[in-house]
């Protein structure tokens, strides 16, 4: 039986590379706007993030996504990200 590859992608806070399922995508969509991908799939320039509230406050505290998404990331966003940990 063939072993499934896992995919691995870099968390842009903390550096780790984790699988892709340890991980939340925050994508800015085409349209400019900012949003939380459960799917994984949403077009759009993506940057991920470990399930940690830790890393969402450091995220938030030093503008990493801001950097990445080359955008302003609004209030709501990190909102919505601690609530999806509760």
């Amino acid at each position: 039986m063939k072993i499934r590859k896992i995919p691995m992608r870099t968390c842009v806070v903390t550096r780790e590379k984790l699988p892709k399922k340890e991980l939340i995508r925050v994508v800015r969509t085409p349209e400019g706007n900012v949003i939380i991908d459960e799917t994984g799939k949403a077009n759009g320039r993506g940057a991920y993030l470990k399930k940690e509230k830790e890393v969402f406050l450091k995220a938030k505290k030093n503008k990493v996504l801001n950097r990445m998404l080359e955008v302003e990331v609004p209030d709501k966003v990190f909102d919505d990200l601690n609530n999806l940990l509760d």
